[in-house]
């Protein structure tokens, strides 16, 4: 493997333009390659087995692109398929979950932690085990939050929208007023709706992104094996399995900037 090489990410749809935004902010100077998985989203709600199939599917499409490093940027895919891509893929795979976590139990002093995803996520329970393996003593509190999704893809993200508020305040009410510390977004969606959330749980509560979390797990792996590229202006390339004019227009949401010349693939 070569600096040269690009960084591959795949998710699911959208969300995972998040990661995708990430890291284009702490590796500016990295060639970047996205696919979404626009045909099949939405992962969470598939089986871990099917969710394994899409992503060795998505892994080999990158690997055709030269890539150094792929990240799926997808919670699902990261808890249900993981160990495999790492067993199959020959070159370096990060998922979002290990980062996400670790972030979370070095910020939590109470030892009280919060994880919402999708039911997906959620059921394989393995940001709980990942929190565990990282802090032992941790208390970790889980929640699908189903609902987040389709508001995020529908640009319903304002903190002061009262249907935000309102699933926001029915999905999280119980978990705000000390019960935890930390509340990891465990989602690639969740973080455009950070400001609903954090409305919720107060200003006591550390809202932790996984995002971030995983963008800078990517740079300390490349950096650790000599694979960072120090300069110039990276390139950023997308491609959706389905409907690249509505991923670019809701994508523009989540990366923060035009989503430039989306292609259709067939996996």
């Amino acid at each position: 493997m070569q600096a040269s090489q690009k960084i591959g990410v795949f998710d699911s749809g959208v969300g995972g333009l998040t990661v995708m935004k990430a890291l284009m902010q702490r590796l500016p100077a990295e060639d970047l390659v996205y696919l979404g998985d626009t045909a099949r989203v939405p992962y969470g709600t598939k089986s871990a087995e099917v969710v394994t199939r899409y992503s060795l599917l998505n892994a080999r499409f990158l690997l055709k692109h030269d890539v150094k490093a792929i990240v799926i940027a997808c919670n699902t895919a990261s808890a249900a398929s993981l160990p495999v891509l790492e067993s199959e893929i020959p070159v370096p795979v990060v998922g979002v979950i290990g980062p996400g976590a670790l972030a979370a139990a070095r910020a939590t002093k109470s030892g009280r932690v919060g994880v919402i995803g999708t039911q997906g996520t959620i059921r394989s329970e393995a940001y709980q085990r990942a929190l565990r393996e990282a802090r032992p003593d941790v208390n970790v509190v889980a929640r699908a939050c189903p609902l987040f999704v389709p508001l995020a893809e529908e640009g319903w993200t304002e903190g002061g929208d009262e249907v935000v508020n309102a699933v926001a305040k029915r999905y999280l009410a119980d978990l705000s007023g000390g019960e935890i510390d930390t509340l990891v977004l465990g989602c690639t969606h969740y973080p455009l709706l950070r400001e609903a959330i954090a409305r919720v749980m107060g200003s006591t509560v550390t809202l932790v992104d996984s995002a971030d979390a995983t963008a800078e797990a990517v740079e300390s792996l490349l950096r650790g094996r000599g694979l960072i590229r120090a300069s110039g202006q990276g390139s950023h390339r997308y491609f959706v399995t389905d409907l690249p004019e509505r991923f670019a227009e809701v994508g523009a949401r989540f990366l923060g900037r035009k989503v430039e010349g989306a292609e259709q693939v067939d996996l």
